[in-house]
């Protein structure tokens, strides 16, 4: 399991009826005390301010919430909202487009914009013109923009602009000494407003809060600093790790004392047959003759041939049940289905399914099965005759039919272990030697090095991670591709999975990820 994507054993597990920290779920609205200040500011400023109005803060932040909120919060019978997005159209000719379809505008030029907001106004109307990603607009887009903000005497839209920070130092070069926008910076969530988030998205999915340890609710802020976007994330890392360990917990004692009914009869005849046999060894050169009395045996090399056996006491007569076969438990194993193999199909050593080279031999030619054995003579025909239909080498075949076992164990396991240990290798050093104004796509992050190699195993191709550091606790930044131009990385996100694109990947650029691998050395 990659743990980066809501399958059907994530949601079955928890019994969610839907992701819950995905990025956007369909009517998730969570909107804590600390932005409705923010809110009722940007309402204000729209009235009485003629500055283009700026509201910034890092990658998830909730900047995409507050401009929702803030459309849905306006009188819709006095304000018409006008919401673009920068991404993928970021100069101003895609921009002034989007802006000249929503207001019926024939000419997609700041005049004629500018004269429809007027006859608007006549009407009773305001507009409001909403940028969502505007880091990505670029200089002209700005230009334009501004001037829409300033309007003419007559009238002009509110414009509000939703990006990261990087966008700010744009608009300060634009603007020179002229004071043209305002910037209201977001804070991120307190902890006990990431315990509502938590609490809220968890609700929407069918569960409960009391999924998370109040340790771990600790954690989880403390890991994404507070900002929503990071607290999915490391929530729903936290929640696949926790279902992992608790599957492994539970498939463990039954890989280790659960045994199929046959297996254990089979087990049982090979112990008695063992414990026949051994009573039959060749050389036991001495018997009991009476209770108590003292019984020695005589170990025989292997390999060497059979003597002849002769027993104490030869007046009293002695019973073989099994004179004259060779006792072997290999076939009585192979019957039973193999019980005594390894993990890998491979006999274990000293295990029942390994022949034993137990022997026994026939009584000397011309002699009844029932007379003594002491009659024999050294002279009768060799025992080594009766001992060759069962070689103690035929049974024990199998198993150098067990070398190649472990090589289709071994190679599979080397070539994922290999690409992954490339991919992750290839961390720092390979973002370190590519130019700083390529791009490329940040996929997402996680706090588990196992699950960004499971993913970069998964997905291949041009997918990497490199390792930084967040909170003083490490995080691993998934990406894809290398890009000459953001353009160019817009493009290949269309491009990607569709579960890849769940995620809101974006763009950025690679001296921004030198940047973070220096701050992590």
């Amino acid at each position: 399991m990659t743990s980066l994507h809501a399958d059907e054993a994530f949601l079955g597990h928890y019994q969610l009826s839907h992701d819950p920290f995905a990025p956007r779920v369909p009517g998730f609205k969570f909107f804590p005390a600390q932005r409705k200040p923010v809110l009722g500011q940007l309402h204000h400023l729209a009235r009485y301010s003629q500055l283009l109005l700026v509201v910034t803060g890092p990658l998830g932040s909730g900047k995409t919430l507050l401009r929702q909120a803030l459309v849905a919060s306006t009188n819709k019978q006095s304000v018409q909202s006008v919401v673009v997005s920068a991404r993928g159209a970021g100069d101003a000719a895609g921009v002034l487009r989007q802006v000249a379809q929503s207001l019926d505008v024939a000419t997609a030029e700041p005049n004629a914009i500018l004269k429809q907001v007027v006859q608007l106004g006549l009407t009773g109307q305001e507009v409001y013109l909403l940028v969502d990603d505007a880091e990505q607009l670029d200089e002209s887009a700005l230009e334009a923009l501004l001037a829409l903000a300033a309007g003419t005497p007559e009238g002009r839209p509110h414009v509000f602009l939703f990006g990261e920070s990087s966008l700010i130092a744009d608009l300060e070069q634009i603007s020179g000494e002229q004071e043209l926008f305002h910037v209201i910076e977001l804070q991120p969530y307190e902890e006990e407003e990431t315990r509502e988030y938590l609490a809220q998205r968890l609700e929407g999915a069918g569960a409960g809060i009391e999924l998370f340890s109040a340790q771990q609710i600790s954690d989880i802020h403390e890991s994404s600093d507070g900002w929503p976007g990071t607290i999915n994330q490391v929530a729903r890392d936290a929640m696949i790790e926790a279902m992992i360990a608790s599957r492994s917990a539970v498939k463990r004692p039954k890989m280790g004392f659960t045994m199929p009914k046959k297996h254990v009869l089979a087990i049982s005849a090979v112990v008695v047959v063992a414990v026949a046999a051994a009573w039959l060894i060749p050389g036991r050169s001495k018997a009991p003759t009476t209770a108590g009395a003292p019984t020695e045996q005589a170990q025989l090399p292997l390999g060497k041939p059979t003597p002849n056996v002769e027993f104490a006491n030869s007046g009293q007569p002695t019973n073989l049940p099994m004179v004259g076969q060779p006792v072997m438990r290999g076939p009585l194993a192979e019957e039973a289905g193999g019980i005594s193999e390894g993990d890998d199909g491979v006999p274990v050593e000293g295990s029942s399914a390994t022949p034993p080279t137990v022997t026994t031999t026939a009584p000397p030619a011309g002699v009844p099965a029932g007379q003594p054995a002491a009659v024999a003579k050294p002279t009768p025909a060799p025992t080594v005759a009766t001992a060759k239909p069962a070689p103690v080498t035929k049974p024990a075949a199998p198993a150098p039919a067990a070398k190649p076992a472990p090589a289709p164990v071994t190679k599979p396991a080397e070539k994922p272990a290999a690409t992954v240990a490339k991919a992750g290798a290839a961390g720092s050093g390979w973002y370190g030697s590519q130019p700083a104004s390529n791009f490329v796509v940040q996929i997402l992050g996680t706090s588990s090095e196992a699950n960004a190699q499971a993913f970069v195993k998964e997905q291949g191709g041009e997918y990497r991670y490199f390792k930084k550091v967040l909170n003083g606790k490490p995080l691993y930044v998934i990406t894809y591709g290398n890009f000459s131009s953001r353009a160019a990385a817009d493009s290949a996100i269309k491009a990607l999975p569709a579960k890849v694109q769940a995620g809101k990947p974006w763009p950025r650029t690679v001296a921004s990820v030198q940047q973070e691998l220096a701050a992590t050395r």
